[in-house]
Parts: C-alpha cells; sequence; structure tokens
C-alpha cells in the first residue's frame, strides 16, 4: 500500500454472511460462526498494517437475539471464548479492545469477561477495536436522549457535539468508511448518527471468505474519492 495513500482514520465494517458461508460449505451454521471469528481476526492485522487508527465491528446486532435459542447461546459461547482465548494476541498486536452496545442483555459471566479484555488492553498503544454488541442505531439513539433528559438541559445546550457525547460509541471517532460484505446493500442500524458522512462499500463476498485483496482495494478506492461533505 503506497505511503502517499489517503488511509481512513476509522473503519466500520458490518461482518455479514457467516451462516450462508456454512451453508454453502453443506456446514452447520455455527461452523460459520467460528470462521467468522478467525476472520476478525485477520482483519486486526490488516488495520494495523495499514495505520487505520480505529476499527468498529458490528459483532451482534439487537435483531440477533431472535434467532433461535441454540444459535444464540452458541454465538455467546464463542463470544466469551474468543475474548478468552484471544486477549493475548490483542496485547501482542496492540490493540485497545472496548465494547459498545446493551451489554446488560448479555449472562453475568460474560458481561465480566467484557470488562476484563477492556481493562486488560486498556493500555495498549493501539489500534483501537471497538465490538457493537447487542447494537442497534434507534437503541442507541433512544438511550442517548434518555440520559440527556436525565440531566434537563437548557434547550440551547443541545447541539450536535453534546449529543454524540450521550452516544455509546463516545469518544469513538465517525467511520470515514462503513464496509458491507454479502451483497446485502443496507445499513441494518449500524451506526446511523455516525456514519452520516462515511463512504459506503457493499462487496458480495461472505464475511469468512473477505480478503486482504479485497479490503486493499476499498482502502485504496477510498484515497481517490473526493470527499466534500456538502461543499
Amino acid at each position: 500500500m503506497s505511503n502517499e495513500l489517503k488511509i481512513p482514520n476509522c473503519v466500520g465494517i458490518i461482518m455479514d454472511g457467516n451462516r450462508r458461508w456454512a451453508e454453502s460449505k453443506g456446514k452447520p451454521r455455527i461452523e460459520g460462526h467460528r470462521s467468522g471469528g478467525e476472520k476478525l481476526k485477520e482483519v486486526t492485522k490488516w488495520v494495523k498494517e495499514a495505520g487505520i487508527n480505529h476499527l468498529v465491528l458490528y459483532t451482534f446486532s439487537n435483531e440477533n437475539w431472535n434467532r433461535s435459542p441454540e444459535e444464540v447461546s452458541y454465538m455467546l459461547d464463542l463470544m466469551g471464548k474468543y475474548l478468552t482465548e484471544e486477549l493475548s494476541h490483542f496485547n501482542k498486536e496492540g490493540g485497545i479492545l472496548r465494547c459498545i452496545g446493551d451489554l446488560s442483555r448479555f449472562p453475568a459471566d460474560l458481561q465480566e469477561k467484557l470488562k476484563h479484555v477492556e481493562k486488560e488492553t486498556a493500555g495498549n498503544p493501539g489500534p483501537h477495536i471497538y465490538l457493537a454488541l447487542s447494537y442497534g442505531g434507534r437503541q442507541e439513539i433512544i438511550h442517548a436522549v434518555k440520559e440527556i433528559v436525565k440531566e434537563n438541559p437548557k434547550v440551547e445546550d443541545v447541539t450536535e457535539e453534546y449529543f454524540a457525547k450521550h452516544l455509546q460509541t463516545y469518544p469513538m471517532p465517525d467511520p470515514d468508511i462503513i464496509i458491507r460484505t454479502s451483497g446485502e446493500m443496507r445499513l441494518s442500524g449500524f451506526l446511523p448518527w455516525q456514519g452520516v458522512y462515511s463512504e459506503l462499500f457493499f462487496v458480495k463476498t461472505l464475511w469468512p471468505d473477505f480478503s486482504k485483496e479485497e479490503f486493499v482495494k476499498i482502502i485504496e478506492e477510498y484515497g481517490n474519492r473526493d470527499r466534500r461533505i456538502g461543499k
């Protein structure tokens, strides 16, 4: 990747296609989630190599709770196992892990693991890795409104900056890029406030097959785009 290339500061990824990937290979759906977790680890390395400072991953959405109890249970178990087993890897790579979303819906032991990885990686140099867990954009905005109402501010004090400080992602910068794999061309509630000026990239590849070549191509295309943002 050229040193002169404009590199995004923050990249968001909707990691879609785990179940379809497994079905296409005649494997149980749960194997798709496991392979998706391995891909996540690869992508964090690509991000570091590219010099990207922030990566936010749509890991578990509010809608995921509507899946079968068996699949949800497996996903939560996999999440806890992944965080425990890969903690040393993230420390080695210098990653700072942060979990965002309605974490209160998770079992108590998983909540403790989430807090533990945040604490254990807080002193690392970066990049910052945000895991959007039990996350939904509308839920996040409603949560921010409720927090603001509690503070009872003056009307003139409620600015965009004031509102943003009450979002679950704060102080994460707004994503310059949002990538969605699997061919679906919608954001599905991912960062509706933060992503208003994000460059959008939709790729047909299912998440476990997402390649470094595709990732680099997206970064290069972003570098060539003229982001006028209303000008």
